[in-house]
């Protein structure tokens, strides 16, 4: 497979994996000494993530040349998962469904994804 199809595939899979996702929904309260607000965020905790891989490879070379990765801190490359608005939950799925994708074509590939 080229790298586009590679790509094409893992983009696939990780978008079913990022729609298929119901995050935990989270309940926010905010007090002061004279009123508190209560706030529901159906999209769960607030987070990023991010998927890691070598730029020395064919796959690596030909995702930086096109814009999807971008230099990583670190070493490698990196794509920042940006479906999912700010949901941790989504975002971590997206992320290790592409990876899996990758793995299994050879690419060793892994994922970053920290709360905010």
């Amino acid at each position: 497979m080229t790298p586009e199809q590679i790509w094409e595939e893992a983009e696939a899979h990780a978008l079913a994996s990022a729609r298929a996702c119901v995050p935990e929904p989270m309940v926010v309260t905010s007090r002061t000494a004279t009123e508190q607000k209560i706030y529901y965020v159906p999209q769960g905790v607030c987070g990023f993530a991010s998927i890691r891989f070598a730029g020395n490879t064919a796959f690596g070379r030909w995702a930086k040349r096109v814009g999807h990765a971008t230099p990583a801190y670190g070493g490698g490359l990196a794509v920042h998962v940006r479906e999912g608005g700010q949901s941790y939950e989504i975002k971590d799925a997206y992320a290790r469904s592409f990876a899996a994708v990758l793995k299994i074509h050879g690419i060793k590939a892994r994922v970053e994804s920290y709360l905010d």
